[in-house]
């Protein structure tokens, strides 16, 4: 195997690799670009005309993304995965990775659309070299952009798999890419109503790119993530990453559940309490009139039948999302 498929042994090691640019012996070229960033370019006459983008690894202790994607890197590697698309595989944040810990100074994942501007540390700095290295990668203007920003969430999950949808001023929802996650074993969309300061919603709302942040289990320690099982997403990445995804796959979104944003929780300031058991799974529904948070400012209630909550977490930063609540949706709401 060529050494620079080895990409998470270096990012682990903190080394920067002696050679920085290898090819395979069907021709698939091999790019180091920086410190967890890959660069894959398929062999002359091969390319099917996509960039994917596959980030993982943002939060440096949800493993279970990061050893999916060194598995499809070591198959191009090995010449058994054959390349027809332009990839970019990134390693978010090396140093919580190297730390198991999901960021060192502040969430990186809040640090993209120029808010890294306003602030200082690892993780800005880091957050302005990814965007620079997803905007350099997708610098072709007639070629199809899509970015796949893979997570596990802190807590359990009444839904384990699902995918956040990005939002921005006159983007359609796209059928064929939704098409492919569910295909890919992601059971439910959440649908933004505003945008937002994630790496998806970067490449989505800046870079114009087709961008999911997907949700796939629990984080737990490399080596602890049998009970995730990314099977059906691994074989659909790797059939975009070849151009053999099936012809004959029925069209449609059977068995998709979606979600739209009711409203965000922000945490104002440190008298906030949010006013949920510590276990709480994500998509728990929440009954009608419930205190779920106080703060400095007043108190939130549920207020919309069904509401349900994802990413409750009363230890972020003034100033950042607490909790999310969401409600139920239905396919025309993808159109």
């Amino acid at each position: 195997m060529l050494a620079l498929g080895k990409l998470l042994e270096l990012t682990l090691a903190g080394r920067e690799p002696a050679t920085k640019i290898q090819v395979t012996t069907e021709g698939t070229r091999l790019r180091w670009l920086a410190e967890g960033a890959l660069e894959v370019t398929p062999p002359a006459g091969k390319d099917n005309g996509l960039d994917l983008l596959l980030s993982a690894g943002v939060h440096g202790n949800e493993t279970a993304p990061i050893e999916l994607l060194d598995r499809l890197l070591h198959g191009i590697a090995r010449g058994e995965i054959k390349p027809r698309v332009r990839i970019l595989i990134l390693f978010g944040n090396p140093q919580a990775i190297r730390q198991g810990e999901r960021y060192v100074e502040q969430d990186l994942n809040r640090l993209f659309n120029g808010r890294h501007e306003q602030a200082e540390g690892f993780e800005a700095i880091r957050a302005s070299e990814l965007e620079h290295l997803a905007s350099a990668f997708f610098r072709e203007p007639e070629r199809s952009r899509l970015h796949y920003d893979l997570h596990t969430a802190i807590r359990g999950s009444k839904i384990e798999q699902f995918a956040i949808y990005p939002w921005a001023e006159g983007r359609s929802h796209s059928q064929r890419e939704l098409q492919r996650l569910n295909a890919g074993g992601i059971d439910a969309v959440l649908l933004q109503r505003k945008g937002s300061i994630t790496f998806s919603a970067f490449t989505y709302e800046t870079l114009n790119a087709e961008a999911f942040t997907l949700e796939l289990g629990k984080a737990r320690a490399f080596g602890e993530n049998q009970l995730v099982n990314l099977d059906l997403l691994e074989a659909r990445i790797q059939q975009i990453i070849e151009g053999q995804e099936p012809e004959d796959e029925p069209v449609g979104l059977d068995g998709l559940q979606v979600f739209r944003v009711s409203r965000e929780v922000i945490k104002r300031s440190d008298a906030f309490k949010l006013h949920l058991p510590d276990d709480i799974e994500n998509f728990s529904e929440l009954p009608l009139g419930y205190l779920l948070a106080e703060d400095a400012g007043g108190a939130t209630w549920v207020i919309e039948k069904g509401e349900r909550v994802i990413f409750p977490n009363p230890a972020v930063k003034n100033g950042l999302r607490a909790a999310i609540l969401i409600v139920p949706s239905n396919a025309a709401d993808l159109l």
